[in-house]
């Protein structure tokens, strides 16, 4: 139920794919868009999301039979019984201990006895209970009884001997839901009934006379049993009628809790994350995965600014980042869960959303490209908190007439308040866009050692195109690309250089800016470890002088009552007293520093390091990379030698030279089947696949069960089932790693 206008941009941002998954998590088909305040979804989501749960069944849309109950209709059983189906549920749900909004929201939903009595009166099949009509269990007994009879007539016709030279076998077949015998010709003086049709061999398929009139009252059981149902359906109706608002609201709750849990269920299984639309126009992505994407390498974006404009290399990722900012807004906008980390990632609110991307020539419409360019872009003027992407905005026509026209359309949008994506691979229109402060420019990195894409973007620069470096690597003669570039110009070509060179530049200083700030936050934690440890020290020194003046104030007031005492003896005893205390008094012992030399390992408090040099009461000590000047008096060897970086480990992995999504297993043994199948496995994970199949047929089941037991054990796979009917069924499994 997505409408026409979705469904484009779903297309276009190669987001079919995702959606198709989501909606085979829904129950039943709604729209993308959530009534109500998507703050409240949002913390919804996030509730179901911590609780384990049963989805619920597969329905179907009940408008047109809520419809119908307003006119007094009486409904199908099975239209009932989906009525029941999602009662049903919410008496389950009511029994989970949800929280917060969620829990409160479920527990306003009361339902009477009548739909209590409704939710239970159908068994897993849809029909109704024995429970609900006496008459139920009585015509099943009768039924049952009749099959019997049936059996017992034709195991005594196949056993009678005057029918058995006329009898093919002594099986009962079933032909057009009747049981039959299979008889030669000329069987009429043995046996009465109806032949009901001809096999193949010209032999008489034939129910007998006596076979016919169980059947028949078979068939007047079944008829007597549909009177009743639609008794119960007539009185099941009319309660319902009765309560018509309220089925309407627990249906459009269903719809509500069902569009929860498709989201949760989409989260959960592919590991996604949710993100809350804000009020602003701003897009910051941390770590964003595009959904279509296999093996993706994750890109962070601040997109903050009117218009965000990528340059540079052909095949670097500049329309997968397009389409990747606006996929990821469009998911926001629906609360449909995705690959980003959310802490520090934002995303705005965008009434619509538009991508001009393919190109809009064609026989049928009868305009050119750039005409057709000029007409999407005439709508735009007329909208306002739009989110739009141009992929190649100078397809069509001359790239620096077109480079002064688009700065132009570009400025308009931007007063606007139109947000835009904007890939190119010429540098004037970046040129003249770069003095604007709400264009952020965007260039695609090239590995020139590696002479590829690194699939990386460098923020503030203009990217070059690598358009002959790309040529050559795919193929085409150096002589070809060494003419072109003589053609091209040395001045464009030193104009390139000096591109490069900035790009080359700034993509250094990016990285030795993350090297200071690591550097930096490691200089703080070891400055406030140090300052920490001084605290310690300093607090420790006033205890200990607070402690002394305590001790020694107490001595000398013992000494001075002993002067004001006039016996001798109370003199004495005072006195000693007094020296006793004075006596029992800890002093300080002097600090006695640790015999240290260079290179020694220590530790000050928690601070460790290796002594670079020493100076009277201080050391230079190397802690991390960084010298810290630290007494003495606190330096204590460490036991434990601080480790040096160990060089990372390197590994060469050889890719294989082809590699293949599928593997057939056909005619091979158990033990051979499983040495291929492990090796195939090998391969595709070298190669980054994270889907293949695997076919090894039916057969007798010993192959089978031995690629299962294999994949099970396979600390690589995460998870493999039977193949849908087209592609091989039982006798293949999708493997998932």
């Amino acid at each position: 139920m997505i409408n026409e206008n979705l469904k484009a941009i779903i297309s276009k941002m190669d987001l079919s794919e995702y959606m198709s998954r989501f909606e085979e998590l829904l129950s039943r088909p709604k729209p993308l868009f959530m009534q109500g305040d998507s703050k409240i979804h949002f913390e919804n989501i996030k509730e179901l999301s911590r609780h384990d749960y049963e989805p619920p069944q597969k329905s179907v849309s009940l408008d047109d039979a809520l419809m119908r109950l307003g006119k007094q209709a009486v409904l199908h059983i099975s239209e009932i019984n989906e009525f029941a189906k999602i009662l049903r549920y919410f008496l389950y749900l009511k029994t989970l201990n949800f929280e917060s909004r969620l829990g409160e929201w479920l527990l306003k939903i009361e339902l009477e006895q009548n739909m209590h009595d409704l939710a239970q009166s159908f068994d897993k099949e849809g029909e109704f209970k024995d429970s609900v009509d006496v008459r139920f269990a009585e015509l099943k007994q009768a039924f049952a009884m009749k099959k019997q009879q049936i059996d017992a007539e034709l195991k005594r016709i196949i056993y009678s001997k005057s029918i058995t030279p006329y009898l093919v076998d002594t099986q009962v077949h079933y032909v057009n839901s009747q049981e039959a015998l299979l008889v030669r010709g000329g069987f009429n003086h043995v046996l009465k009934g109806v032949v009901v049709s001809r096999s193949a061999s010209g032999y008489f398929y034939v129910t007998p006379t006596a076979i016919d009139k169980l059947k028949k009252e078979q068939s007047e059981l079944i008829d007597r049993r549909e009177e009743i149902v639609y008794e119960h359906c007539k009185r099941l109706s009319g309660v319902m009628s009765k309560v018509l608002p309220f089925l309407k609201f627990i249906n459009s709750a269903f719809d509500q809790f069902d569009a929860y849990q498709a989201r949760v269920a989409m989260a959960k299984r592919y590991d996604f994350n949710f993100l809350l639309n804000d009020n602003s126009h701003d897009i910051i992505l941390k770590e964003f995965a595009h959904p279509a994407l296999k093996n993706p390498k994750r890109v962070s974006i601040d997109f903050s600014k009117k218009v965000l404009l990528i340059t540079g290399v052909n095949a670097g990722g500049k329309s997968m980042l397009l389409k990747s900012i606006i996929s990821a807004t469009f998911l926001s906008k629906y609360l449909l869960p995705f690959g980003v980390n959310p802490n520090g990632s934002k995303i705005g609110t965008f009434k619509e959303f538009d991508a001009i991307i393919e190109d809009p020539q064609n026989v049928k419409n009868d305009i050119s490209t750039f005409a057709g360019r000029m007409l999407q872009f005439s709508k735009i003027f007329t909208k306002k908190s739009l989110l739009i992407g141009v992929d190649e905005i100078e397809l069509g026509t001359d790239f620096e007439e077109a480079a002064s026209l688009y700065s132009v359309i570009i400025e308009k949008l931007i007063a606007q308040d139109v947000k835009m994506i904007i890939t190119t691979h010429h540098k004037r229109l970046a040129m003249l866009l770069s003095k604007n402060n709400e264009v952020e420019l965007v260039a695609a990195l090239y590995d020139e050692v590696a002479q590829r894409p690194k699939f990386e973007f460098l923020k503030g620069t203009i990217g070059k195109s690598y358009a002959f470096e790309t040529a050559q690597r795919y193929g085409i003669p150096m002589t070809l690309v060494a003419k072109a570039k003589e053609l091209y110009g040395e001045d464009k070509e030193n104009l390139n250089e000096i591109i490069t060179k900035t790009l080359n530049l700034e993509s250094e200083l990016k990285d030795k800016l993350e090297s200071a700030s690591k550097k930096e936050l490691k200089l703080e934690n070891l400055l406030n470890e140090v300052k920490e440890q001084k605290e310690r020290e300093q607090k420790r020194i006033e205890q200990t002088i607070s402690r002394l003046e305590l001790e020694y104030f107490k001595a000398i007031n013992e000494a001075k009552k002993a002067v004001n005492l006039k016996d001798t003896k109370d003199k004495q005893r005072a006195i000693n007293k007094a020296h006793e205390q004075k006596s029992s008094i800890k002093k300080p012992q002097s600090v006695k520093f640790e015999e240290l030399k260079v290179g020694d390992n220590v530790k000050y408090g928690n601070v460790k390091g290796i002594v670079q040099a020493i100076a009277k009461d201080e050391a230079t000590v190397i802690s991390e990379g960084i010298k810290l000047r630290l007494p003495l008096s606190g330096l204590r060897k460490n036991g434990n030698p601080v480790q040096a970086p160990k060089p990372a480990v390197k590994l060469a992995i050889d890719r294989p030279r082809s590699a293949s999504l599928n593997l057939d297993l056909h005619g091979l043994r158990a033990d051979e089947a499983i040495d291929k199948l492990d090796k195939f496995i090998s391969d595709s994970l070298v190669m980054g696949f994270d889907e293949v199949i695997v076919y090894h047929g039916i057969g007798t089941g010993r192959l089978a069960w031995a690629v299962k037991n294999f994949l099970k054990a396979h600390p690589s796979v995460k998870e493999f089932f039977d193949a849908p009917p087209s592609q091989g069924g039982f006798g293949a499994k999708i493997v998932r790693f």
